[in-house]
């Protein structure tokens, strides 16, 4: 039942141009741990099933989430499959730019995982935060996983040594001066983020790829506050990001062919599956993911228990967490806050947010990190 849509979602998103099925079933994969893609899911149900399933549901409901979208309709009338829009070859992406350093704006957990990615590939990496103790801490952090890498006979401390050699902590961001591509990893507040891609605007070089991980941010704001907005785009990792393999790759309508095809081929270079998309809110994996996750909400409020609804996803779908589990570990304020975004941006009523859901954010509920969420820690 919280399937369907999200099925009916993704072969929406394909429908529209926004992303290749490919891209999709790798995004949904890579990013969430799923065993696979929304697509591949709908050839493994087939898609006449899953249009009559939807159909069914569309009567009972009127919700137009669930009105089997026009392609779906079109594959199951031609009994064709969503594998054949994947496409047989597509060319692997080059790097059109020189990338030999990098910069790193911040020090916090996907920051300083970031620079940590970099640094394990070869590259060279300046990272910029507000004092010396952010500073030493991200190298702590760094050390850390290194150190715990070793302990499992994954790494030694020749590479180790290498890795952090790599690294050089600056208070200043003019030291990015001399970076190919520079990221940011700071609070997701459009004013900050505009503030800072003003300022390296002045300081990075001619030629430099300035690029943000903001998962919720319009990336095009960003670009147009610098005198090189085809220089700008998303580059947006899941956390923890040397151990999860997906990179959201945003393009803004004034992203240049150049810089989008250097991010994807630098992010395959680093050992990550890069997906392309556009500068629209939740990207691939958030638009799909979270309303699915406000869907298992609705459902719990008509009366179906919460461990009964995480066992069937589990054991039906195969998903590596139940959606309350994973919502109190993404933490309800950020799903209700995506949520929001996401019914402002596509205008479907059936994307409003849960009304358990809002009251959960509103009683300070929020999931692990304040011990009761949806369930109790």
């Amino acid at each position: 039942m919280l399937v369907l849509p999200y099925l009916n979602h993704a072969i929406r998103m394909l429908e529209s141009g926004y992303a290749t099925a490919t891209d999709i079933d790798n995004a949904m994969r890579f990013g969430c741990g799923y065993p696979q893609g929304p697509l591949a899911t709908v050839d493994e149900i087939g898609a006449s099933a899953v249009r009559d399933a939807l159909l069914a549901r569309f009567e009972e409901t009127g919700d137009n989430l669930h009105k089997p979208a026009g392609l779906l309709t079109q594959v199951a009338g031609e009994s064709g499959s969503f594998a054949s829009a994947a496409g047989d070859h597509v060319r692997a992406p080059e790097l059109r730019h020189t990338i030999e350093k990098i910069g790193v704006v911040g020090t916090g957990t996907m920051a300083s995982g970031i620079v940590q990615v970099f640094a394990q590939a070869g590259y060279d990496v300046v990272f910029v935060g507000r004092s010396p103790e952010k500073l030493d801490g991200v190298v702590a952090g760094i050390t850390k996983s290194l150190d715990k890498a070793i302990a499992k006979g994954r790494s030694d401390e020749e590479t180790k040594a290498a890795v952090l050699g790599r690294l050089t902590g600056s208070t200043s961001r003019e030291d990015l001066a001399g970076a190919d591509l520079i990221v940011e990893g700071i609070a997701e507040d459009l004013d900050v983020k505009t503030e800072l891609f003003r300022d390296l605007d002045r300081i990075a070089k001619a030629g430099a790829i300035l690029a943000t991980t903001t998962s919720s941010m319009p990336i095009t704001e960003l670009a147009k506050v610098t005198s090189r907005p085809g220089d700008v785009i998303g580059m947006h990792f899941f956390n923890p990001a040397p151990v999860m393999k997906l990179v959201e790759v945003v393009t803004t309508d004034l992203t240049s062919a150049e810089v989008d095809e250097t991010v994807r081929a630098l992010s395959t270079a680093v050992e990550k599956v890069p997906v392309s998309c556009g500068d629209r809110s939740g990207f691939i994996v958030n638009a799909l993911l979270f309303p699915y996750l406000n869907d298992a909400v609705k459902l719990h409020e008509s009366g179906v228990a919460m461990d009964e609804i995480d066992a069937a996803i589990k054991e039906t779908a195969g998903f590596p967490m139940g959606p309350f589990e994973l919502l109190d570990v993404v933490g309800n304020d950020v799903s209700l806050a995506i949520q929001s975004e996401l019914r402002n941006e596509f205008g479907e009523p059936g994307f409003d947010p849960a009304a358990l859901l809002v009251q959960k954010v509103q009683e300070g509920k929020l999931g692990r990190k304040t011990g009761e969420g949806f369930h109790t820690y």
